[in-house]
């Protein structure tokens, strides 16, 4: 590694030759000025990795020459010195965007901390980072053997998603690939938890986590009942997955303050026809095909078959027994989102507001179907990221904004989530079959029992037949479903991509986020 270059200029430079000895005792280059215009000129004609630059110098300011080095150079670290403890001087270096602040008198420690802090901070978190995941491998692979519940599966994938915004960018790709075997064992193990419990679940014979069907009855209900006259936005961003909803908080925090953050399970398929339908109407999918047959779509429907979410909405509301004013607002493009946007002071006066987004949801087939997409999320990191950039420009933020400008209570969820898949599973069908690559529905499939999570009968789990001999087979981890016919083309066009309606954690362990004004 190269020497590290430093650029100090400061008036009063021959009274921190202490200093500047001491820096160069640490295998520092340093190089001193006095003055701010000669700062300037070494800095346009020289490489340095870091700038301690004195507040206060005859001539050219201290500001001023952290202006004209910003210009020359936006990303060289500055470290502003003074003796001054005025805030408008402080305001204006840190508008100017410095790197750190420092008062005189400063100590050998307080400049070599840094130095550190700028230069060596990624590679320093990516060691800290590296060695607490170490220490928690042990762990969560002993946790990874026990006989864990709903709960306990919902507190370890918060901890491994926590782990992998962690490692995110450490430097450490050995530890980054540790890691990822053990989010795989971890799918593996989530998997056959699902196939044993999942059935019990819905027909009561075990205790069961908040499921699609019932969130409305146990966590928003409770909600609106608990805030008096306070309105109640329930933004419902499709297709978010729990990591990038902790990409989303830290602007989100910006105006609104987490209350509590829980997850509940999506049912299967985790599909928007599925998960959604369920969530709007407190109804497992059979149960609403057989309520509202002229509603219900079946697998071979032409059309959306998610335009009945609000008919839904209020027939739950009134089995609840709730009557409110209540609005619902769906969002498939951004024309229509700047238009709810702009009168989005028009639902203060609605008990409950519901805001369907579905962005997310189109970035992910956008994902599959667009080459310009998949090279921008070619992996979870870079699909955070591309999640994050959308958000900030997109009228959802803008409405967030503005409802928080109207108070009352914020709820944040999703349907499901997606998983990236990489290993094709050979499946075959007949031609009424639907297309999806993580679920099929139909008669006479076949496949490797092994290789999925069959339901031989629909009924144990609350799906419609579409025929007497109809039943469903689930993608399972990050598997995905392959005809045999141009099978090689269809693998390579599908792998890396991020899909749903089958079994994983990131599919079916989603979040619920209560939050409030600031």
């Amino acid at each position: 590694m190269s020497q590290v270059r430093i650029l100090w200029a400061d008036d009063e430079i021959d009274l921190l030759k202490p200093h500047v000895l001491f820096l160069e005792q640490k295998g520092y280059e340093v190089v001193a000025v006095n003055n701010g215009a000669e700062a300037v000129e070494l800095a346009e004609e020289q490489h340095f990795d870091i700038v301690f630059l004195d507040e206060n110098m005859p001539g050219l300011s201290g500001l001023e020459t952290l202006q004209k080095m910003k210009e020359n150079d936006a990303t060289l670290p500055i470290i502003m010195i003074t003796k001054s403890e005025e805030e408008h001087i402080m305001e204006e270096a840190i508008g100017s965007k410095i790197s750190d602040y420092l008062i005189k008198p400063v100590n050998p420690n307080q400049i070599l901390l840094s130095i550190k802090k700028n230069l060596d901070k990624n590679r320093l978190v990516s060691e800290r980072t590296t060695s607490g995941y170490q220490r928690q491998f042990q762990q969560i692979g002993m946790q990874l053997n026990d006989r864990l519940d709903y709960h306990d599966w919902t507190e370890l994938y918060k901890k491994l998603v926590y782990w992998d915004l962690e490692l995110e960018d450490s430097q450490d790709k050995g530890m980054s690939e540790v890691f990822r075997m053990q989010q795989i064992d971890a799918n593996n193990q989530f998997v056959r938890f699902i196939k044993e419990n999942y059935e019990d679940w819905l027909n009561g014979i075990e205790e069961a986590p908040v499921m699609s069907h019932n969130l409305f009855q146990n966590k928003v209900k409770p909600i609106i009942e608990s805030t008096g006259d306070k309105p109640v936005f329930l933004f419902l961003i499709d297709n978010l997955r729990y990591d990038q909803w902790k990409t989303l908080q830290p602007r989100i925090s910006e105006f609104l303050r987490v209350e509590d953050e829980e997850m509940f399970y999506s049912i299967l398929p985790t599909a928007t026809h599925y998960a959604r339908n369920a969530i709007f109407a407190g109804l497992m999918p059979s149960e609403i095909a057989r309520r509202f047959p002229d509603m219900w779509k079946t697998e071979n429907d032409e059309g959306g078959k998610n335009n009945h979410e609000a008919d839904f909405l209020a027939s739950n509301l009134k089995r609840m027994g709730m009557d409110i004013s209540w609005s619902y607002n769906k969002i498939t493009n951004l024309n229509a989102g700047k238009r709810l946007a702009d009168s989005f002071f028009e639902l203060k006066d609605n008990k409950l507001n519901v805001i369907v987004y579905n962005f997310v949801d189109m970035l992910s087939h956008a994902r599959t179907e667009m080459e310009v997409i998949k090279e921008l999320a070619d992996d979870s990191p870079a699909y955070r990221s591309l999640t994050q950039s959308w958000f900030d420009h997109s009228p959802l933020i803008e409405m967030m904004q503005k409802a928080a400008e109207m108070g009352g209570h914020f709820i944040i969820t999703t349907d499901h989530g997606t998983v990236r898949v990489e290993d094709p599973v050979k499946i075959v069908g007949d031609r009424n079959t639907n297309t999806n690559l993580r679920y099929k529905a139909g008669r006479n499939l076949n496949y490797n029992e092994k290789e999925v999570y069959e339901v031989r009968d629909p009924d144990d789990v609350f799906l419609p037949k579409y025929n007497v001999s109809t039943h469903y087979v689930f993608a399972t981890k990050d598997d995905f479903f392959v005809y045999p016919n141009n099978y090689n083309h269809f693998v390579k066009y599908y792998r890396h991509t991020f899909q749903h309606g089958g079994v994983s954690m990131e599919e079916m362990l989603i979040p619920f986020i209560s939050l409030s004004t600031k």
